[in-house]
C-alpha cells in the first residue's frame, strides 16, 4: 500500500469521517483552511487511481466512498514507521515515547492492560 501525500490523506479523513459522500459532502468535511473544491477532486481522482477511493454514478455526480479502511492504512502507516525507525521493535516505540516524557505512567498502564487482554 502506498503512503498517502499530506493533501491525500486530509481527503481521506474526510471520507473516512463521511463513509460516503458527494464532492460537496467532502469539501464539508475538510478542516479549515479547505483547499479549491478543484483542487480537492484533484486529489479525489488521484485516490482513485492508487486504489483509496471508489465511486457510484448518479447521472453526471459521483459519489465516493473509502475503498481502504482507515485502519488498513493505519496499519501499514504504523508497521513502516516500526520498521523504518525502531527496527521493527515495540519496546523501541514505547521507550522513545517514554524517553521523550510524551508518556505518561498512566498510559503505560493502559498499554500493558491492553497487552494482558490481547495475550489472554
Amino acid at each position: 500500500m502506498k503512503k498517502l501525500t499530506k493533501a491525500e490523506e486530509q481527503i481521506m479523513q474526510a471520507l473516512w469521517q463521511i463513509e460516503r459522500g458527494f464532492a460537496n459532502d467532502i469539501m464539508e468535511a475538510l478542516p479549515s483552511p479547505k483547499p479549491a473544491y478543484n483542487t480537492a477532486l484533484t486529489v479525489v481522482r488521484i485516490l482513485e487511481r492508487k486504489g483509496f477511493v471508489g465511486y457510484e454514478v448518479f447521472g453526471k455526480s459521483h459519489r465516493y466512498y473509502p475503498v481502504v479502511s482507515k485502519e488498513d492504512y493505519s496499519k501499514t502507516l504504523l508497521k513502516d514507521v516500526a520498521v523504518n525507525y525502531f527496527d521493527s521493535s515495540f519496546k523501541n516505540i514505547v521507550s522513545f515515547f517514554a524517553d521523550n516524557k510524551n508518556i505518561t505512567l498512566k498510559d503505560l498502564e493502559e498499554i500493558q492492560e491492553i497487552i494482558r487482554k490481547k495475550k489472554s
